[in-house]
């Protein structure tokens, strides 16, 4: 038997069945999610705190004095005093310039003195000669001037005479060429038996590993964004601008050197777009070493009122950064609500719940939003049933 039916009932009977066909899946999935058990979930509690504030930055490494050996004086070099790369001491002989020479120069001023010391004391006993004579008239006050003269000029050239013998043993003293500064000494640039013509000959080089000197600049656009923040009361430097300075070395492992920050630049390098600062770290085993490039990681500087939320809580879409916040449906039943947020600084501190990274939360949530901190692998999709199975904790930044 052929059932027919007129355009008009096929059409309504097509329609009707459509409308039961698509009601039918727009119900499915609510009776899915009310059939899905609630994820079991963590949460804290976004409280406003005072957070540590830690910068981040490339930095270099040079010794806390880079001297340049020279010799004072001209002559033949006779000897080398150290080994290349050895460490000295501030005073420590280094080169030995001929002393010959110099030797004989001490011994001439000290003639000359010796003669122009006789010469003062016969001359003294001249005037004292002719002061008795002058008295008894016997001799004019011509040869009383003369006499007071010569003694005169006998002092001067004493004293000259002094001079020219602390000249000659300073440049004996100096044809031994020590160490201005204690540190570690290069390598010789000049070799013995070649004549040295005095300062403008560079013999070797003294760096000064303890202390050593950590250099590192910090963006105009970065300084710009932390005055702000001061202005506006959310961040709080240290004092005099003296960071605490931690390095970071090439392995990812921490120094157990530390220093604050001694000197800022007030000016912007033109190349570069930031401004220089400097550190000195106490080197004491040498284990920092000049030329070094590592991170420096600076402290000391608290964020006002922040939200700090563990870093396992803040989940990425590919277009932001986003929470799940702990809300309630139009039924009343508790649900995962996602929260777009803007992060600001990477926390490493640790906590009483085991964590040690933490984001410090920008905007996207408020005082009070209870936001999820572990299970959320087992939402699979926003709005999704969950329970919180544990008493809320506050995150403290302490």
């Amino acid at each position: 038997m052929r059932l027919s039916f007129a355009p008009s009932k096929l059409s309504l009977f097509l329609f009707t069945s459509a409308s039961l066909f698509l009601q039918g899946c727009s119900e499915a999935p609510k009776a899915e999610q009310a059939a899905m058990h609630p994820a079991a979930v963590a949460t804290t509690i976004a409280t406003y705190e005072d957070a540590p504030f830690t910068i981040e930055l490339p930095a270099t490494l040079s010794g806390s004095k880079e001297v340049q050996v020279r010799a004072r004086v001209t002559g033949i070099l006779e000897s080398r005093n150290f080994d290349e790369g050895q460490t000295v001491k501030q005073g420590q002989s280094l080169f030995t310039v001929d002393l010959a020479p110099y030797q004989l120069a001490v011994e001439s001023a000290q003639a000359a003195l010796n003669g122009a010391k006789a010469s003062l004391v016969q001359a003294e006993r001249e005037v004292k000669r002719l002061a008795k004579l002058r008295a008894e008239k016997s001799v004019s006050q011509r040869d009383y001037d003369n006499a007071s003269s010569t003694q005169d000029i006998a002092n001067t050239t004493l004293e000259a005479a002094k001079v020219a013998l602390k000249e000659a043993q300073l440049n004996l003293e100096y044809a031994q060429v020590k160490a201005p500064v204690a540190g570690v000494v290069g390598r010789e640039f000049v070799s013995v038996g070649t004549f040295v013509s005095g300062p403008d000959l560079l013999l070797t080089q003294i760096t000064q590993f303890d202390p050593i000197r950590l250099r590192f600049g910090i963006s105009e656009r970065e300084q710009l964004q932390m005055r702000q923040d001061v202005a506006n009361g959310s961040l709080s430097l240290p004092e005099k601008g003296q960071w605490h300075t931690s390095i970071k070395l090439q392995d990812g492992s921490l120094s157990n050197k530390s220093g604050k920050v001694n000197f800022s630049d007030v000016r912007i390098n033109p190349n570069t777009g930031t401004s220089e600062l400097q550190a000195i770290i106490p080197n004491t085993d040498f284990e920092l070493r000049p030329g070094q490039f590592v991170r420096v990681m600076l402290s000391g500087a608290v964020r006002k009122n922040a939200f700090v939320i563990p870093q396992r809580a803040v989940l990425d879409n590919g277009t932001g950064k986003f929470v799940y916040v702990v809300a309630k449906n139009e039924q009343g039943g508790t649900i995962a609500r996602p929260a777009p947020v803007e992060v600001g600084e990477w926390i490493q501190k640790p906590d009483n719940q085991g964590d040690k990274n933490f984001w410090l939360i920008k905007s996207g949530i408020q005082q009070g939003d209870e936001v999820i901190i572990d299970g959320m692998a087992k939402i699979f999709f926003p709005g999704m049933p969950v329970a919180v199975n544990n008493a809320t904790n506050n995150v403290s930044a302490e």
